[in-house]
């Protein structure tokens, strides 16, 4: 059964009414063809209707959308011949990052990822997304074993931020995310990163100081998520609708800042909606922006991402 979140309510109705006909169809051979068409016809302009004015907040839940394809999808449908790489060498593996080696339309690449999990015991499992500092340094081992054997690298972003808890700064978290964001900078070979959902604080830029920075549609990037805003600005998570207006997140704005280089989009009513679809899309998006750079050699492609990154601070876009 579909999960529908709730401003979509007015769809779930609709939705719900065109599977209750389809139900007495089945059951007793009445023809409703006509009627659900009808019904689909209006279920589908109000899904675009939705879909083309969601606020800054509407598009943070939809990031955040249970069903959405995470980081694990990607890599199981775009990656061949997967072969995942545990554990940071220093102190333990930490699921809440995937990283390994495998072939993206044949060419071998070294590849990063954030999970969430999907049901209650996956997300246990990764965490929910937030990272400990063997995670970050388990990506910086990563990105430094691809420059040394002349891999590309691809991540899928998928993070709340990193893990807040005491031994994780204790495990020096922040230091882990810095060394994690050296090495993506300073890695001599092309590097594209995509958000996929939410990209939070330093916990998402720290698998993607990349050379091509790609957002889905519905996709939110932030330095943090805007109950946490709120809650530092207003002592009430409960304004995190504002918070999400004031910060500025979505795709749309980061493309305005030219803080993202390009927004991939996603199938009416989301990627939830249709995996395969928005799975074509980011290979063919992240393939044409990898093939060019593929050209280019680690000197000049350390120099440009230096550059990129520096005129971020210079543009004077606010």
């Amino acid at each position: 059964m579909r999960h529908f979140l709730e401003f979509e309510k007015p769809i779930a109705e609709l939705e719900g009414k065109i599977e209750e006909l389809r139900r007495a169809t089945d059951a007793g051979g009445i023809d409703v063809a006509e009627e659900v068409g009808k019904l689909r016809d209006k279920a589908e302009a109000l899904l675009r209707q939705t879909y083309a004015k969601l606020t800054p907040w509407q598009k943070a839940l939809v990031a955040r959308h249970p069903e959405r394809p995470k980081a694990a999808d990607y890599i199981r449908g775009l990656i061949e011949e997967w072969t995942p790489l545990a554990g940071d060498r220093a102190f333990a593996d930490d699921a809440a990052v995937l990283a390994g080696l495998g072939r993206f339309r044949g060419r071998a690449v070294a590849v990063l990822g954030t999970e969430k999990g999907r049901d209650t015991e996956s997300r246990v499992k990764h965490n929910f997304g937030m990272a400990r500092p063997e995670g970050y340094r388990k990506a910086k081992r990563i990105m430094e074993l691809a420059g040394r054997f002349g891999l590309p690298i691809i991540s899928f972003v998928d993070t709340a931020g990193a893990f807040p808890g005491i031994e994780a700064e204790a495990r020096g978290q922040a230091e882990a995310i810095a060394r994690s964001i050296e090495a993506g900078l300073d890695a001599p070979v092309p590097f594209v990163a995509t958000i996929i959902g939410e990209g939070g604080s330093g916990g998402a830029i720290a698998l993607a100081a990349a050379d091509r920075v790609l957002m889905l549609e519905h996709a939110i990037y932030s330095v943090i998520s805007p109950e946490g805003c709120a809650s530092i600005l207003w002592r009430d998570a409960a304004n995190a609708p504002q918070a999400a207006e004031a910060l500025r997140l979505t795709a749309e704005d980061l493309r305005k800042l030219a803080l993202i280089d390009a927004i991939i989009p996603e199938p009416l009513g989301g990627a939830h909606r249709d995996h395969a679809m928005i799975l074509a899309a980011v290979s063919r998006q992240v393939w044409d922006c990898l093939e060019p750079l593929m050209a280019l050699d680690g000197a000049t492609l350390r120099a440009r991402r230096r550059e990129k990154f520096l005129e971020m601070g210079r543009t004077g876009v606010v």
